[in-house]
This record gives structure tokens, C-alpha cells and sequence, in this order.
């Protein structure tokens, strides 16, 4: 994400933020952040700031969006990829959004619902990351090189510690039953089970994933979710990419998929991934796939059902299990999840594996199966004996292969209910239908004073983009460097490595990404901008991300805020009141009363810590000259300012300084807020501004 660049007038408009993406975690969420405030109004921002103007401000945010969509051909824009036109095979037939029984009523009632704990429909949603190998979590080397110590061939057959990953996944907000997708078009020598990229030693820009998909639609109840993955019908170039990318320097354009010719004469399947809930935690998951090419193709899908493993790293873990208990139904059993009922369609051939470590392929240990890569085994190489031999397991897939005519499309459907169903699977197409007019309907209630289609399109999909971009995050730091008691001790290297100050850090939640694949971490100040948007079409789930960060076990006891898993120590501009002010004000408008004080308060005490942090250990001399940090253009600089330099001494960076400047009235602004309720905070306010005015001086 950038650094504001320009420095002149007062207020930071949101409105006149467009910018893109700049190194570092230049985050598709920001993208799709950006996207969706520069289609919609948001209140003016009363605080002074610094002021970001990165294109010309004379066009209202609508007709900036117009412009936009007007550079790239007319076309839908998301994640920096164009996406194509919806045809009338690409979504269920559904009732007019006009149709007074479809209003925006019925997905607010739903979010209210879940905010007074009547219904939990946020417990279920699309939490599962698109890539957990590679991350410092699943990091146990000596020398904490992350991309090579859990590179993506060991993904398929190793067990992940701290999470999982899938294409179009969904689970629950804990993350102990997922769902996610595997396709295999009979060329591929492995199935297609997660996204493939480039590692950040392999790409000639950095780490980079390598497919083309698209969030094209989500509802904030996660009552509704669609979105669409372009699979090609010959063999995934997963070498070519590494060969060509590896020789491109970094002033050559990277080298993409459509470069390879695998997509040539549209030989690919569309594969729309959506799910809908019938009522809050009970879920139906429907695959289709439309056969884009000029001849008949053969496509393999496989729905997956698999518990993460959290019974290989304790001793005396209870092991959950999934058992087929008659045709087209398995019974799944987890001591803290509880019991859930998997149906699927009677055409559907059932597999079963554990969801363990092969630790005959990854470490030549002479072990019984079955192995967490069995499907891969059995449906690609044909080795049956690879699967379980009962029906049960920790894992399973809903299998079914389909010669598919051009242009036609097949489906397979599934469905995930905490209770037994009669008839689980009658009236799908009904069901994605209303959920699809609903989606419709409360769009057209936020977007009302939106005139443009286009611009309409693409606030709408920049939404999916945000809703889809929420991931369970899992990382215990006391844990991961003193390794787990059913598994050998890790190098003792690591206890002087990364991260060590913060054995405090325990997270174990939802947060919104800034990718669920470039960067499947929390970035501080990437999060605090994606709360703007979020605010607009879920208030309750933004304000619980600020307020996240803030918690004890986020938090440093001395103050500071985590910035990143690769670098908890990393001091990121100072947002996160510029954020809580925002969403406090669009929330308060939104609610047509004073507002959640109760927020607001309960950050404010927090930041104020954060504060005194800024100033006792980034302003050395005692002159709010401010040094260090992660700031300027990212992480693009000469040298790594995070760091003690090595000749000794320090840096005084004008950047760090303004946005101390900018959070001073930032936390004034609140105490103003405050002081209206609690006349306490009008000394409180008085020392911000006079901070305001040492820095302003100094």
C-alpha cells in the first residue's frame, strides 16, 4: 500500500483516494476497497489530515469510476484482472430486483440477526485462505525462509499446523470443517486443488499467483457468494510459468497464464463456485462448469469436505471423524464443532482419506495411509488402494466426471447442514435464485443513488471482493517457536529469530485480508482502510476489526500494534484512528443516532496507549522528530528503514513525522466526540492538540 503522497491542504478526502497497487502488500482488498468507496458517497471528514490526491480531483467519484471503466474496454474490473461480461448461463434465473417481496430488508435483518446472536449466519462463511503453504506460519526452519521451507508441491501431501487453504473455500469461523473445490481435466499431472504462483525468489516482481479468477458477488450475511475460476482444458503450465517468469528481470512485463497458449481458442472451463445459506449454518455449495472451447472436454469435480488437522500436534487430541452412513450422506462428528450432515448428489462417488502428512513421500518413512494427497492418488494415477478402505476418514470428496459438449454446462451440488434433511437437495435452483434476487435487491437499496450501471458493477463486485477477502487466521507465537508437544522441538536458531518479542500474540480469527494469496496475512494499516468499505455494507464487522487489533492479545503490552507476520515489529503508519473516526462516522449515520460510543470509546482508550508508544520509542531526542518505521513508499526504498542502521545513528523521516501529526488530530477529534457525552475527555483533547502543535513546530 502506498504512502499518502501529496501534502497539501487539509482534510483527507476518502473520496479522492484511486490509487493502485505499489509493491510491498499493495493489497487487491485495498483495490477492491478503493473501488467500492469511489462509487458511493462517503461523509466528509471533519478532522484535519494530510490530504492524498493521486489523480485529478475534479471529477466526482462516479465519474472517476466511469473513467476507469471506460480505459479497460467497458469491461468489469477486479483484482487488476478484467473480467468478463455475465452471459445469461452465468447466473440462476431470479425474480426482478423490483419485486417488493425482495428488498434489502430481508440481508439486514439477517445482519442484525447475527449482531444479537439470534441466528449466527456470519459463523459460516469464505474463511478459507488461498494459500497457506509459504507463510511464516508454516515456517519451522532454522533460517526462516518461509517460501522455501513449504514450497506448493509439499502442499498436497503435507498437513498444514495452522490452517487451510482451497479454491473458493468455505468454513467455519474457526476453521476446524472447511469446503473447498478440486477439478482435474485428465491432462494435469496433479488435481487442481489450490491456486499455483510464484514464490517470491521465483517471480521477477516478487511472489505472484498465476490464475485467473474472480469474486463476482457476495452478500455481507454471507447468505449469498459467487465467484468464478477459469480452468484450462490442457495441462496447467506449472513449469513454464516458473522457467519464464525466472528469466524476465524486473523491468520486463511477468509472464501470465494467457501468455503460455493454454487458453487458446477459449479452451477452458468457466467454473462458478457459489454457495448460498439456507438458513444460518446450513449451507449449499453449487459447482458449475461451462465448457468454453469448440470441442467436447472432460472435466473432473470434486467437492472436498476435510476437518483441519488439530489432533497431529498434542498428545491425546481427539481425532474428529466423517462417516458415510448411507448413499449420498456422511455424518461428520467434531468435539467442538458438534455433528454435521453432508449430502451429496447420488451420482457423487464418496472418497475418503485422513487429512495427514504422507510422510512416505515427504520424508521416505514407511507409514500406512491414507495420506492427505489420496484423491490425487486414486483420480489421477489410479491407485484405489491410496483412498480409505471403509467409508470414513477425516477428509472426503464428492467425485463426478463429465464429457462436457461445447458450450453446455453441468453442475453438482452439495450441502453441509448441522442437522439431518429429509430431502437435502430439492429446490436448489430455487434457493441460489432467491438468494441471488436478494443480493439484487440489496444492492439496489445501498446503490440507489448510484445512476451509472457501470459504475454500480463494478462498487458491487469491488464489495464481493472485500467479503471474499475475509480469512480465519490462526498464529500463536509462544507456540510456533516452542513447537508442539506431539511433534519434534524446532531449531533453537528460531527463538532468536523472527518474531521472538511477541510471545504474547495469540490470534485465532477473522480478519480481512489484503489477499488471500499474495498476502493471506493481516497488514495493520492495510486493515484499517479496508474498514472504510466494510463499514458501508457491515458496520458490525468492521468496527470488530479495529477494535481486533487493539485487544491484548493482538496488541504489544507495550503498545505497539502488530504490523505483519513476516515482521511483527514493523512500525506501519499510524491509521488506525483515521480508521475508527471513519467508520464511526459512517456507522453513526447509518444508525441515525449519536453513534456506538461504546466503540469509539474502547478504541480510543486503546490508541492512546499506542500514542504514548509513537512517542517514547520512535522520537529519540525528545523533539516529536519521529524516525524509523514502515513508511515512505512501502517497503521500495534504498534500504530497510525498519532496521537499525548499520553504521549506527538514526534517520529523521518527514513522512513519520506528518502522519504523527495527522494522528494527534485524529485522537483529538475523538476526545471531541467524547467530551460531548463525558466532559473528562476535554483535557484529553486539549493534549492532543498541543501535540499537534510540538510537532507542527518542530
Amino acid at each position: 500500500m502506498a504512502t499518502p503522497a501529496g501534502c497539501t491542504g487539509t482534510g483527507f478526502d476518502f473520496e479522492d483516494c484511486a490509487g493502485g497497487r505499489a509493491g510491498g502488500p499493495a493489497s487487491a482488498a485495498l483495490g477492491d476497497a478503493v473501488a467500492a468507496t469511489a462509487s458511493a458517497i462517503i461523509p466528509a471528514n471533519d478532522t484535519p489530515m494530510l490530504r492524498f490526491i493521486p489523480m485529478a480531483t475534479s471529477l466526482r467519484p462516479r465519474e472517476r469510476a466511469a473513467q476507469a471503466l471506460a480505459s479497460t474496454g467497458g469491461g468489469i474490473v477486479l483484482r487488476g484482472r478484467l473480467a468478463p461480461e455475465p452471459t445469461m448461463d452465468d447466473r440462476s434465473a431470479a425474480p426482478s430486483p423490483d419485486d417488493p417481496s425482495i428488498t434489502a430488508a430481508l440481508e439486514q435483518q439477517r445482519l442484525a440477526d447475527d449482531r444479537e446472536h439470534r441466528r449466527r449466519w456470519k459463523q459460516w462463511g469464505p474463511y478459507l485462505s488461498e494459500r497457506q503453504w509459504g507463510t511464516v506460519r508454516e515456517d519451522y526452519s532454522p533460517w526462516g525462509s518461509a517460501w522455501e521451507a513449504f514450497p506448493h508441491d509439499h502442499a498436497r501431501s503435507r498437513a498444514y499446523r495452522w490452517g487451510e487453504d482451497g479454491i473458493g473455500g468455505w468454513s467455519d469461523d474457526d476453521q476446524v470443517l472447511c469446503i473447498s473445490l478440486a477439478l482435474w481435466n485428465e491432462r494435469d499431472p496433479i488435481l487442481k486443488e489450490r491456486l499455483f504462483g510464484l514464490t517470491n525468489e521465483e517471480g521477477n516482481h516478487g511472489e505472484d499467483v498465476k490464475e485467473l479468477y474472480w469474486y463476482t458477488d457476495a452478500l455481507p450475511s454471507h447468505a449469498w457468494a459467487q465467484m468464478l475460476y477459469k480452468y484450462p482444458q490442457a495441462a496447467f503450465p506449472y513449469a513454464d510459468l516458473v522457467a519464464r517468469n525466472r528469466e524476465r528481470g524486473r523491468n520486463e512485463p511477468e509472464y501470465e497464464l494467457p501468455d503460455t497458449g493454454v487458453l487458446e481458442g477459449d479452451r477452458y472451463f468457466d467454473v462458478w463456485i457459489e454457495y448460498v445459506q439456507v438458513d444460518a449454518g446450513d449451507t449449499l455449495m453449487r459447482v458449475r462448469a461451462i465448457n468454453r472451447g469448440p470441442e467436447p472436454a472432460v472435466i473432473h469435480l470434486i467437492p472436498q469436505l476435510c476437518y483441519r488437522n488439530r489432533w497431529s500436534w498434542h498428545r491425546g487430541a481427539a481425532r474428529p471423524t466423517m462417516v458415510a452412513t448411507e448413499p449420498g450422506t456422511v455424518e461428520c462428528e467434531d468435539v467442538k464443532l458438534g455433528p454435521r450432515w453432508l449430502y451429496v448428489e447420488p451420482e457423487a462417488e464418496l472418497l475418503f482419506a485422513e487429512n495427514d502428512t504422507n510422510v512416505r513421500r515427504m520424508f521416505g518413512m514407511n507409514a500406512a495411509g491414507p495420506f492427505k494427497d489420496a484423491f490425487h492418488a486414486a483420480i489421477v494415477h489410479g491407485d484405489r488402494a491410496a483412498l480409505a478402505s471403509q467409508p470414513i476418514g477425516s477428509k472426503c470428496g464428492a467425485h463426478r466426471r463429465f464429457v462436457v459438449a461445447p458450450g453446455a454446462e453441468v453442475t453438482t451440488c452439495l450441502r453441509l447442514s448441522s442437522e439431518p434433511r429429509s430431502e437435502p437437495l430439492r429446490d436448489v435452483q430455487t434457493i441460489f435464485a432467491q438468494r441471488r434476487s436478494e443480493a439484487d435487491g440489496f444492492y439496489a437499496a445501498l446503490q440507489s443513488d448510484i445512476a451509472d450501471p457501470d459504475a454500480r458493477a463494478v462498487q458491487r463486485q469491488a464489495f464481493a471482493g472485500m467479503i471474499w477477502s475475509k480469512q480465519h487466521y490462526h498464529y500463536e507465537v509462544r507456540r510456533w517457536l516452542d513447537g508442539d508437544d506431539a511433534q519434534p522441538a524446532p531449531p533453537s536458531e528460531r527463538k532468536q529469530g523472527r518474531n521472538r518479542g511477541w510471545r504474547h500474540l495469540n490470534n485465532s480469527d477473522v480478519i480481512s485480508m489484503p489477499d488471500k494469496w499474495e498476502y493471506p496475512w493481516y497488514a495493520s494499516w492495510d486493515l484499517a482502510f479496508h474498514c472504510l468499505p466494510l463499514a458501508m455494507i457491515d458496520p458490525d464487522f468492521a468496527k470488530a476489526q479495529l477494535v481486533l487489533l487493539t485487544r491484548e492479545w493482538y496488541m504489544h503490552p507495550y503498545g505497539q500494534l502488530p504490523a505483519y507476520e513476516w515482521a511483527l515489529d514493523d512500525v506501519n503508519p499510524p491509521v488506525h484512528a483515521w480508521a475508527t473516526w471513519r467508520v464511526f462516522k459512517i456507522d453513526q449515520k447509518q444508525r441515525g443516532d449519536g453513534g456506538d460510543l461504546a466503540f469509539l470509546e474502547s478504541v480510543f482508550h486503546k490508541l492512546m496507549l499506542n500514542f504514548t508508544w509513537w512517542v517514547n520509542r520512535k522520537d529519540s531526542e525528545g523533539r516529536n522528530i519521529f524516525q524509523g518505521g514502515f513508511l515512505g513508499l512501502d517497503n521500495i526504498g534504498v534500504f530497510d528503514r525498519s532496521q537499525p542502521l548499520p553504521t549506527g545513528g538514526f534517520i529523521n523521516q518527514s513522512d513519520g513525522t506528518s502522519w504523527m501529526g495527522m494522528y494527534s488530530l485524529n485522537l483529538m477529534r475523538i476526545a471531541l466526540e467524547l467530551a460531548q457525552h463525558n466532559p473528562v475527555y476535554e483535557d484529553i483533547a486539549t493534549k492532543f492538540f498541543e501535540h499537534f502543535l510540538h510537532i507542527s513546530e518542530a
